[in-house]
C-alpha cells in the first residue's frame, strides 16, 4: 500500500526596500533582491523616511507575511531608524510572524538556518543586536558632526537659508505714511515690492 502524498506549501519569497527620499534610487536594492530570486511581483518598495512605521508597503507586506515564508532586506537599516525599532521589528517577523529574515549585507543574519539550531539562533540575535546599535550609532554621530558644522560656519560668519531682503531706498518715507494713516499695511508693500508680511516684519525693526 503506497503511502499518502503530503502537501507541503513552498514558502513564498519576500523582498523590502526603502529608500528615504523620492531623489534617491532604489535600483541596487532591488537588483539584490532580484539576484536572490524574490519576484518582483513580490518585492514592496516604500520611498519615504524612516522616521515611522506608517509605510504603506511595509504594512502591505506584514499583511501578506505567513509562517514559514522569507523576507529578504538588502541591509539591516531597512527595518527601521533606530535600534529599537529594529529589534522590534525583527521580533514581530519572526516571532509572531515566525517568518524567516535573510539580512543579503551580513550572511549571519539569515534566520532560515537557525530555526532548530540554538548556537545559531544565539550568535544571529548578538549579531543583530550589535549591528542595530552601530547603525543608531552612526547615525547619531553623522547628526551630531552636522550640527557642530554649522555651528563652526555660522562663527564663521556664514549664512543659511534665503538671504535677507535689501531694504529699499524709499522705505522709511513709506513706513511714515503707513504710521500716518495715509495708506494701508497691504499698498505699502504693493508699493515697496515686497510681501505683507516683510514690510510688517520691517516696521516692527528698530
Amino acid at each position: 500500500m503506497k503511502a499518502a502524498k503530503v502537501n507541503q506549501q513552498q514558502p513564498t519569497c519576500y523582498g523590502y526596500a526603502r529608500v528615504s527620499t523620492k531623489d534617491q534610487r532604489e535600483d541596487r536594492q532591488l537588483l539584490a533582491l532580484t539576484q536572490y530570486g524574490v519576484s518582483e511581483k513580490n518585492i514592496f518598495l516604500d520611498k519615504q523616511s524612516g522616521k515611522d512605521f506608517e509605510r504603506p508597503e511595509y504594512k502591505r507586506l506584514l499583511r501578506c507575511l505567513k509562517p514559514g515564508d522569507v523576507l529578504f532586506i538588502k541591509s539591516i537599516d531597512r527595518l527601521g531608524r533606530n535600534y529599537t525599532e529594529i529589534i522590534e521589528q525583527w521580533r514581530v517577523i519572526t516571532k509572531e510572524i515566525r517568518a524567516s529574515i535573510v539580512v543579503i549585507d551580513m550572511p549571519l543574519l539569515d534566520t532560515r538556518q537557525n530555526e532548530l539550531d540554538l548556537t545559531g539562533t544565539l550568535i544571529s540575535d548578538i549579531v543583530l543586536q550589535l549591528l542595530s546599535y552601530v547603525a543608531e550609532t552612526e547615525r547619531a554621530y553623522n547628526r551630531q558632526r552636522q550640527a557642530e558644522g554649522i555651528a563652526i560656519a555660522k562663527a564663521k560668519g556664514t549664512r543659511f537659508g534665503r538671504p535677507p531682503i535689501e531694504r529699499p531706498e524709499e522705505l522709511s518715507k513709506v513706513i511714515r505714511s503707513w504710521r500716518r494713516n495715509e495708506i494701508s499695511a497691504r499698498m505699502a508693500a504693493k508699493e515697496l515690492g515686497v510681501t505683507h508680511k516683510t514690510f510688517i516684519k520691517w516696521t516692527d525693526e528698530p
